[in-house]
């Protein structure tokens, strides 16, 4: 059975370009074996990148043995649910991709929240654009 995202929907890629997930595979599904939730596609920033250093969670230096890249700002990554609830509840969550979060994040994090926090681009496009 495919994993579902935080919609109810069938999970989507969140990024190959660094190739993110536990599985390495571009998406952010949560098998048995991660126990860690790497289930919220986030949109990195320099303030969640400084943070998750200071707190002991490296993502900016790259590790070749763990098939990590390092991150910059832009990147998305999945990212532990409650690492991203750890920053969001000190200012500093970046941006979800609601599409490619999957549904095991809903354990941690709410909805609501994640909707708060939502970069998701609309089917339509046009959708976007001001009238002003």
């Amino acid at each position: 059975m495919a994993e579902l995202n935080v919609l109810g929907e069938p999970l989507e890629p969140c990024s190959t370009d660094p190739m993110t997930g536990y599985y390495r595979n571009g998406m952010c599904e949560c098998g048995p074996d991660d126990v860690g939730r790497h289930a919220v596609c986030a949109v990195v920033t320099e303030e969640f990148l400084a943070h998750q250093k200071a707190v002991g969670n490296d993502l900016s230096t790259a590790r070749p043995e763990w098939h990590f890249p390092g991150l910059k700002p832009g990147d998305r990554w999945c990212v532990v649910a409650e690492r991203w609830l750890q920053a969001e509840q000190h200012g500093v969550a970046p941006p979800v991709v609601l599409a490619s979060t999957s549904q095991r994040a809903l354990d941690v994090i709410a909805l609501d929240l994640l909707e708060a926090n939502a970069v998701d681009v609309p089917d339509d496009p046009s959708q976007l654009i001001s009238d002003d």
